[in-house]
């Protein structure tokens, strides 16, 4: 990105008002990509307006496919007219969507040439997850500074375990194995809903997929794949963001769109800590009750606390009354976000707990773990934040930043607006009407 952006915030006061959740960013991309097996257009409904949507847009346009982006939310997508089967390095950095192209790739051409994927600095994105089971489906696999060459002249159903939960690796195999002959199940699936989002958008395109007890999915292949009319799930990190940020800054918020299915692990811990909160349907009002007390948090696999949670969460921590602590699970470099917050007057301690069966409890690659890195952050509250002039690293430190800039009083200015760009959709807009003191300049 060549613009740099900074947010001005001017922090202190409470968020009030109501907010209306966008669609799941982890959700809206990867149906676009699904499309692709289709001829006719598919019609994908309350896509989220957020860089992750439009760079998958930009890719499959340069592949030769047909995305229109309309009014209302609605986004229709075709893969009549791909003609490319190649993701550039170029392309792959814009997103870490690389690999989901290849269902669709081999479906129509045979083959594939996927790039190393892009996103948010936070860990290394584990491919072998990815590609171990499309080897298991037929295909063959050529790797080469960075760049893989996927072939099958036919994919069969298969059996395949992963060695961990893994939502991604989930995704892949999910999109890929839909036109394969015969059945496929996959055992030690990942539960996200965000799956059961693609499943249900993939089904109406005429898939045969199940899911069954003890994370198993099945996929009975079919010959063809039709377009389809879907309406995305709402996001419930988006919704995550602005129930910690109501309760860290003493506000009221109502969020419409939250649903309490989906964010159980998340109310929960809230009970915990004392956290006001009611739900009416599908919204769910949060509101500051009274001091928060501390907790301790293990991120894992849903149905358990998301990862992507861990950083607001933290931030929401500084304001209770103790000693909490957050053991991250998921990614083995996922705590950079604290240098910025400790400038703020955060007082947190990084550490590595003892872990009797680490292969067991983390899900990265152990290999990929390095000594520097700390897998929990021991956080003492209350602190009182002071304003700061800080840069963003990645999508969710950003959130945390701004969420942080919102408590201290006073101003502060965050340099990389663009970046949060990538998941939340006119976040400072949505912070305005909730009485926020936030600009965006360049």
């Amino acid at each position: 990105m060549n613009k740099r952006e900074k947010f001005v915030i001017e922090g202190g006061k409470p968020l009030k008002g109501e907010v209306t959740l966008c669609g799941a960013k982890n959700s809206g991309f990867k149906l676009m990509i699904a499309s692709l097996y289709a001829d006719g257009r598919s019609e994908i409904r309350n896509f989220s307006k957020i860089t992750d949507t439009f760079s998958t847009g930009e890719i499959i346009r340069n592949l030769g496919g047909e995305v229109i982006f309309g009014e209302n939310h609605i986004v229709t997508v075709s893969g009549k007219s791909l003609s490319n089967w190649v993701i550039s390095s170029g392309q792959g950095k814009l997103s870490r969507a690389a690999t989901y192209f290849i269902g669709p790739f081999l479906s129509r051409f045979g083959k594939a040439v996927v790039s190393n994927p892009g996103g948010c600095k936070i860990g290394r994105r584990p491919l072998d997850r990815h590609f171990e089971g499309i080897k298991a489906l037929g295909a063959k696999i050529k790797g080469q500074d960075g760049h893989y060459l996927i072939s099958a002249k036919e994919l069969k159903g298969t059996r395949y375990r992963f060695p961990k939960v893994t939502h991604g690796g989930t995704d892949v195999m999910v999109i890929t194995s839909v036109l394969a002959k015969g059945k496929t199940v996959l055992e030690n699936a990942a539960l996200e809903p965000e799956i059961d989002d693609l499943i249900a958008f993939l089904n109406k395109m005429g898939a045969k997929i199940e899911r069954k007890p003890g994370r198993i999915i099945t996929i009975e292949g079919v010959k063809e794949l039709k377009s389809a009319s879907h309406s995305v799930m709402p996001d419930r990190n988006e919704a995550v963001t602005f129930a910690c940020a109501a309760l860290a800054t003493k506000g009221d918020v109502l969020v419409k769109g939250a649903d309490k299915k989906v964010l159980g692990a998340f109310l929960e811990q809230l009970d915990k800590v004392g956290g006001g909160y009611e739900i009416d349907g599908k919204d769910i009002r949060f509101y500051y009750k009274k001091q928060l007390s501390p907790c301790n948090i293990l991120t894992h696999p849903y149905p358990g606390f998301m990862t992507d949670w861990m950083a607001v969460w933290s931030v929401l921590m500084t304001q209770a009354k103790g000693e909490s602590v957050i053991h991250e699970t998921i990614f083995e470099n996922r705590f950079a976000f604290f240098e910025q917050l400790i400038k703020m007057g955060v007082k947190v301690k990084l550490f590595n707990p003892r872990v009797p069966r680490p292969e067991e409890v983390y899900s990265f690659n152990l290999k990929d773990d390095r000594p520097e890195y700390f897998h929990a952050a021991r956080i003492f509250g209350p602190a009182t934040l002071k304003p700061a002039r800080l840069e963003i690293a990645d999508l969710r430190a950003g959130a945390t930043l701004i969420l942080a800039s919102l408590i201290a009083k006073g101003k502060s200015e965050l340099t990389g607006a663009e970046l949060v760009d990538r998941g939340y959709e006119n976040l400072d807009e949505k912070l305005r009407g909730l009485k926020a003191n936030i600009k965006r300049t360049e």
